[in-house]
């Protein structure tokens, strides 16, 4: 390795824990400012704040937006060595321009991996920590309406089961109007109606009330039984049937997995959203990538402006990025466009874009 590469990587580095720290430790300032009344008013305090939330959402926060501080790390210190001539003296010392990406590439690579693995392992543990504190301490008055309110719930819980229930209370475990119906084929051959129930965890039974069941033979012949009370065990508690929206952000890549697989067979109209997530795992780590190769292309030649002209660019590119990501992610949870294509068409305009631009700026 050459007392360059060493250079390139020990600026690169520096500058991207620099700008990772001020831009965490502002983020964290202006939402503990925005929230300490809420924090105060559920009983809690800024220092539980600081311990038991802010660790965990400073680790959502810098995953959430590496590539964007990657992108602006590259663009300020390449652009430094630009002003200071640097990189000509590089280039004239008979270093070619892709010679001089390579230490680029590898510090890319290594944040890259190192996102790749905190994404799909270590966020989700601390996607748990975050909420847990989140849901108590910090939600408004309309959020905590609406995560707690009463739901219906209708889904197909296995290939031939399928339940619906007009209410359920998520925190009381109650719910009221219990319906659940098993099909042969497309022959209904069983029926399950109740007033109400209780999810009872222990046991991990429905616990239904005024219960009315309706047996169909192949005879056509019917068989209807009441009970006052009476306990069902399905495949699925009301809480696998309907979700918290913060679900699948709470579990590791293979448990996200298998969770999907069973909300597609459950017919869920939330897959999207869980798939959106998972490929989301994957491609933004990629993006840093193909980010650290954008700046260096719009930074390491010199124009009128300077680091400031740069940075301007970086900025306004690194949020249509962001808006780009949002839109496409917002298409697909719609069902306009296919999860996979969604989480991964950014990278491909955007790595069109640095081909062009890298390959422009090598050769001039």
């Amino acid at each position: 390795m050459k007392i360059i590469d060493k250079y390139i990587i020990r600026n690169f580095i520096g500058t991207f824990i620099f700008m990772v720290l001020i831009l965490s430790t502002i983020a964290v300032i202006v939402d503990l400012s925005q929230k300490l009344g809420r924090i105060n008013d559920s009983g809690s305090t800024a220092y539980s704040a600081l311990t038991e939330f802010y660790p965990y959402w400073s680790i959502w926060i810098i995953n959430t937006f590496l590539p964007i501080a990657v992108f602006i790390s590259v663009i300020y210190f390449t652009s430094r060595l630009t002003m200071q001539t640097e990189i000509v003296g590089v280039l004239s010392g008979g270093i070619s321009f892709y010679r001089f990406t390579l230490p680029y590439v590898w510090v890319a690579i290594f944040l890259a991996v190192s996102a790749l693995v905190i994404g799909n392992i270590v966020l989700p543990w601390a996607n748990i920590k975050k909420n847990k504190y989140e849901y108590v301490h910090m939600l408004s008055n309309s959020k905590k309406e609406e995560y707690y309110k009463r739901q219906r719930i209708g889904s197909q819980i296995s290939p031939k089961e399928y339940v619906f229930v007009d209410s359920y209370d998520r925190t009381e475990k109650l719910g009221s109007s219990f319906v659940y119906q098993k099909f042969d084929s497309t022959e209904l051959k069983k029926q399950i109606i109740a007033s109400s129930f209780n999810w009872n965890d222990k046991d991990s039974t429905y616990a239904l009330m005024s219960v009315y069941t309706r047996d169909i033979n192949k005879d056509k012949t019917e068989k209807l039984n009441y009970e006052a009370n009476t306990n069902l065990k399905l495949p699925a508690s009301p809480d696998e049937i309907l979700p918290e929206e913060y679900v699948a952000e709470t579990m590791n890549t293979f448990e996200l997995n298998e969770f999907i697989q069973k909300q597609k067979a459950k017919g869920s109209a939330n897959v999207n959203t869980y798939e959106n997530e998972l490929n989301n795992r994957l491609s933004g780590p990629f993006s840093t990538i193909i980010l650290t190769l954008l700046a260096l292309s719009l930074s390491s030649k010199k124009r009128r402006g300077g680091i400031g002209i740069n940075l301007a660019v970086g900025i306004s590119l690194a949020f249509v990025y962001i808006f780009f990501s949002q839109t496409t992610s917002t298409f697909s949870e719609k069902g306009y466009v296919s999860p996979l294509v969604a989480s991964w068409i950014p990278n491909i305009v955007f790595g069109l874009l640095t081909l062009f631009l890298y390959f422009r700026r090598a050769r001039s």
